[in-house]
């Protein structure tokens, strides 16, 4: 089970980067694997308001359809448009080029309200 150290987690199995005020987001090693092969990604437009615990889109694979919960109140800036085509990436890649968007925080949140790898490692029973 790959958790990377530099990265923050969420409960609902997301991963939380911050690069440069943004926010990079996506799914984690053991979210993609317990989903199993990933058919279709569902992504909020540019511009959509995300709020802390609020559905921002989903993720379909062949055993189900999993909402997305925003970690983060903020703004969506980017979004990866290539898992349209391709939503295997995310299996594939899960902290690379499968992530899912970027956003840009408000400036009342904190990355520190976010589950540290020894904190979700704990979470998922591999501590």
């Amino acid at each position: 089970m790959n958790i990377p150290g530099e990265l923050r987690y969420t409960k609902d199995h997301e991963w939380v980067l911050m690069e440069d005020g943004v926010v990079v987001l996506g799914l984690t090693d053991f979210a993609q694997q317990e989903l199993g092969d990933i058919v279709y990604v569902e992504l909020p437009e540019l511009g959509t308001q995300m709020e802390v615990g609020v559905v921002f889109g989903s993720v379909e694979s062949v055993k189900s359809v999993s909402d997305l919960f925003a970690p983060l109140n903020g703004v969506v800036v980017d979004m990866n448009t290539r898992l349209a085509d391709t939503p295997e990436t995310v299996n594939e890649d899960p902290y690379g080029e499968g992530w899912l968007l970027r956003a840009e925080p408000s400036a009342e949140w904190k990355m520190e309200d976010l589950l540290s790898a020894e904190e979700y490692a704990d979470h998922i029973g591999a501590g």
